[in-house]
């Protein structure tokens, strides 16, 4: 089978409607996987530019970029469109487009739906798109536009598990014959987990919404009105539901090892481990509890919150540090070959373990980082830690969906540059959150030294926006004019997994 999509000479030959009709309705899980991703890109630009915009407006008191009435709205915009426009489509959409392949389907499972939910969540993002510029977001203040917000909300989550269902189905019932669960390959299975984990959340959060809907269209009394919608639905918007989103990137950075070692990974098993450790988190969103650490008190009341504390929030740690050290283990065989996709798939799992590292301390109540930009810090490793490994995966798979290679240096070069964006973006504010500087605000107390950690914030984000703009340009050339792949990498990258 080739490694690249061609249009049949029919819709070429009817012009650019026949090859948009295809495109709008078409069965292959390449496209699909193609359509969900471009478009979960969109969003990511403008996620960010919102994050520089943002940063910028923190350096001084006297920066007027936005309306003051208006950060709020863009707070919260950033962080709902972090994690359903950016983190949850491209990870499915990479998902879509790669796992079949892996396992020797020729189709994906309920193809038609997987596209009608792809659909969901494209129609549902520009309704909350619309909704948040009509001051409609949690928090907003015309209940019209929050009454939109929680539709498009709807569509969205619906539209995510649709894909997510159609992905384990997948993996479940249309694995090539001989092949197990067991001798899937790593990233099948950490698309898998990650499917199974959205199945099993956001469908805690779509009754929240229905409840909260209800409510916001009636009394208005029970669940807080407008004010009581981040309330509800706050859980899904923090960790440790953002952990969840970022298993693939264990997945993504021992697939590429596996294939750089040539040889099969040391101790498969462990890395198994690793995923279901970092799935745990799922425990916690379902339940919608932190388990936080109380370190005052008597020494049985401090045992009793460090047990829970422990088993949320420590396991998924455990679980990247044992996926980590595999892989480095792996990378000691002499017959290691570099790839330019293991620099930001490596360094965006290290960003996700920072996170994850930081919302340790967050839960730790005596050092009262909750409500501080320390918070908010913890959302951009992890988020951004996510895109990173996302484009370290496209520059691994790509050649398998368009059939021409990247280039190696500016994958490596963008990929150490994406890396010190996010630290710039976000170390400052895991400092700043230590001398009290306010979430979600833009003016008053700052906190010490503010203007310098903003500013330096503010150089991340507009660095970490460079990126993924050249990253695209790179992209686009590649798949047009690049060098043309053969299938020894596939067939290594198979027989290694």
């Amino acid at each position: 089978m080739t490694a690249v999509e061609t249009i049949s000479p029919t819709s070429s030959g009817a012009g650019i409607l026949g090859v948009v009709s295809e495109w709008l309705m078409t069965t292959s899980h390449r496209r699909i996987g193609r359509l969900l991703v471009a478009s979960s890109v969109f969003w990511m630009l403008i996620v960010v530019l919102v994050g520089t915009l943002l940063s910028v407006e923190r350096i001084s008191s006297t920066t007027d970029l936005v309306d003051p009435t208006s950060t709020t709205q863009l707070f919260s915009f950033f962080r709902v469109g972090l994690i359903f426009g950016v983190m949850a489509p491209m990870t499915l959409g990479i998902a879509l487009a790669v796992v079949p392949m892996q396992i020797g389907s020729q189709v994906l499972a309920f193809a038609r739906a997987a596209l009608f939910g792809v659909y969901l969540w494209i129609f549902g993002m520009v309704i909350v798109g619309v909704a948040y510029i009509g001051n409609g977001g949690p928090g907003g203040g015309d209940p019209q536009m929050v009454d939109l917000f929680l539709v498009g909300m709807a569509l969205v989550i619906a539209g995510l598990i649709v894909v997510s269902a159609s992905i384990a189905t997948t993996v479940l019932t249309s694995r090539r014959a001989g092949m197990t669960l067991i001798d899937a390959p790593i990233f099948v299975w950490s698309s898998l987990i990650t499917s199974i984990s959205l199945i099993l959340t956001l469908p805690v959060m779509a009754g929240a919404l229905i409840y909260v809907a209800v409510d916001h269209s009636y009394t208005r009394a029970t669940f807080g009105a407008t004010d009581g919608v981040n309330a509800w639905i706050g859980w899904a918007l923090t960790s440790p539901q953002i952990f969840l989103l970022a298993i693939s990137t264990l997945g993504v950075l021992a697939q590429i090892v596996g294939t750089m070692t040539r040889g099969k990974q040391p101790l498969r098993g462990g890395l198994f481990v690793g995923i279901g450790l970092m799935s745990t988190a799922l425990v916690g969103t379902v339940t919608q509890s932190f388990y936080a650490l109380q370190l005052d008190g008597e020494l049985s009341d401090i045992a009793k919150s460090l047990v829970p504390f422990l088993f949320y929030n420590a396991l998924p740690i455990l679980g990247v540090l044992i996926v980590l050290g595999l892989c480095l283990l792996a990378m000691k065989n002499e017959k290691a070959k570099p790839s330019a996709a293991f620099v930001p798939a490596f360094f965006g799992v290290a960003m996700v373990l920072t996170g994850m590292l930081g919302n340790a301390l967050l839960r730790i109540n005596n050092l009262k980082l909750s409500n501080t930009v320390f918070e908010e810090a913890v959302l951009v490793y992890v988020g951004y830690g996510v895109i990173l490994s996302s484009l370290g995966a496209i520059a691994y798979f790509g050649p398998r969906i368009w059939g021409r290679k990247m280039p190696t240096m500016p994958v490596i070069g963008l990929g150490l540059l994406g890396t010190l964006g996010i630290v710039l973006a976000a170390l400052p504010y895991y400092i700043a959150g230590f001398t009290d500087q306010p979430a979600s605000r833009t003016t008053g107390s700052l906190g010490d030294n503010s203007q310098i950690w903003n500013s330096v914030a503010a150089l991340g984000q507009a660095i970490f926006l460079l990126v993924i703009v050249a990253f695209v340009g790179l992209v686009v050339k590649s798949s047009r004019d690049g060098e043309i792949a053969n299938d020894e990498i596939f067939e290594t990258a198979q027989a290694n997994v």
